[in-house]
């Protein structure tokens, strides 16, 4: 295996830069292929946390080299910010970073147009972070976008603009552009052509891990639409983000967290709205690293799951946040979905029916243990390792990675 993919596969927040940065030591690439700085991805480790919104957190690994492709769309600023605390923390970016030349920037209007198109949808709106990311991919679509390139090319960045201004019938300032040029003198060094990159690294034999962003149930096309991300977050994305053939991505790996959360608007299934759902919203730390809003909760929805698995051609599972539910009496797991006398047998696509099934359950027992130092399958309680056959049945998937804690060490890995 050559090439690794690692992927969200519900509404985000699975612990995905944890499942990363457990299998990134040996990687010689980490590439976020979409999305943007609305992306909030959390390590712990040594008794450090770190908080990545487009630094692949691969970066953490000093012989890993970090690719931002050109599915992302890049806020400048906010990442100039993001690499100097990383710098403050000793990480080193030269000749480890690259960010391809075709990556969409997100600018200060596109926060703007996020902000004010959010507060005119009212009731109907869809629960975004407001860091433009939205709108900047609308921009990318409509042609009138601005690229990472364009930063090296004073005129033509300073035409593009005005003309991104005019198509929103906003004036621009020609501060910008100053404020731009600026930027492009400490990110030039890191511009690249990363397909060119990518596919050099691959007939090289070196070990290529994607690190998604956000959770398959927010892709554009294939999520919980319209209360999705603006990119597509499943395993075709990669193709499409980095400009490398399907064959090139060996494995894929879907990452599950033991319940299920969701940030933001949007028909969710196996909602609680009782004191078990704030129990293990505290006990997780339910609230969003990059917008601080404490995140809905439900049970684990196995219907929902296998249909990730399935248009994510999922090789394996990872199972995380399975310490939260430690000291609950009694778990329940999503088994599949009724409306009316009628069980479904597809995922819904339209958010009209999603918000009327009623969830059918199987309900387990708990486990009072503590499973923070666990490190093989067979030391965790019979209760949890039940728990997890189920989730690994359903799915139809099988089980490699359990996460009892937040750190890198507390992960078992399960053999094959």
């Amino acid at each position: 295996m050559s090439t690794l993919a690692v992927l969200g596969c519900m509404w985000g927040d699975e612990a995905k830069a944890k499942v990363v940065d457990y299998l990134g030591g040996l990687a010689d690439y980490v590439v976020r292929f979409q999305g943007g700085s609305n992306a909030g991805h959390t390590i712990h480790h040594a008794g450090q946390k770190y908080v990545f919104h487009s630094v692949p957190s691969g970066i953490l690994y000093p012989n890993s080299k970090c690719v931002i492709a050109a599915g992302v769309v890049i806020d400048p600023v906010s990442l100039l910010n993001e690499m100097d605390a990383l710098t403050k923390l000793g990480i080193q970016f030269e000749g480890r970073l690259f960010i391809d030349e075709r990556a969409g920037l997100v600018l200060p209007l596109h926060q703007e147009l996020d902000s004010s198109a959010e507060a005119g949808l009212g009731a109907n709106k869809i629960g975004t972070t407001q860091r433009g990311i939205g709108p900047a991919y609308a921009d990318h679509t409509a042609r009138v976008g601005l690229r990472m390139a364009d930063l090296l090319y004073p005129d033509w960045l300073s035409s593009r603009l005005e003309a991104l201004y005019k198509h929103h019938k906003r004036e621009l300032d020609p501060a910008l552009v100053q404020k731009l040029l600026q930027i492009k003198t400490r990110l030039e060094p890191f511009i690249c052509k990363a397909d060119n990159l990518l596919q050099e690294a691959y007939l090289e034999d070196k070990y290529i891990l994607f690190e998604g962003a956000q959770g398959s149930l927010l892709d554009v096309s294939f999520g919980t639409y319209p209360y999705v991300t603006s990119s597509n977050t499943i395993s075709g994305g990669i193709c499409t983000g980095c400009g490398i053939p399907p064959r090139m991505i060996n494995k894929i790996l879907g990452v599950y967290k033991a319940y299920s959360t969701r940030v933001g608007e949007g028909p969710f299934p196996t909602e609680l709205f009782d004191a078990t759902g704030d129990r293990i919203r505290i006990q997780g730390n339910e609230f969003g690293s990059t917008t601080g809003r404490p995140r809905r909760i439900g049970w684990f929805d196995a219907f929902a799951a296998a249909y990730t698995a399935r248009i994510n051609g999922l090789d394996s599972i990872a199972v995380t946040l399975l310490d939260v539910l430690s000291g609950l009496p009694e778990l329940k797991i999503c088994t599949g979905y009724w409306i009316g006398e009628r069980k479904l047998t597809a995922f819904p696509s339209h958010p009209m029916e999603l918000q009327a099934v009623v969830p059918e359950y199987l309900s387990l027992p708990g486990w009072d243990a503590d499973l923070s130092d666990c490190r093989k399958l067979n030391k965790l309680p019979k209760a949890a390792r039940d728990y997890l056959e189920v989730i690994q049945d359903l799915v139809e998937r099988p089980l490699e990675l359990v996460s009892v804690g937040p750190d890198r060490s507390q992960t078992i890995a399960i053999k094959s």
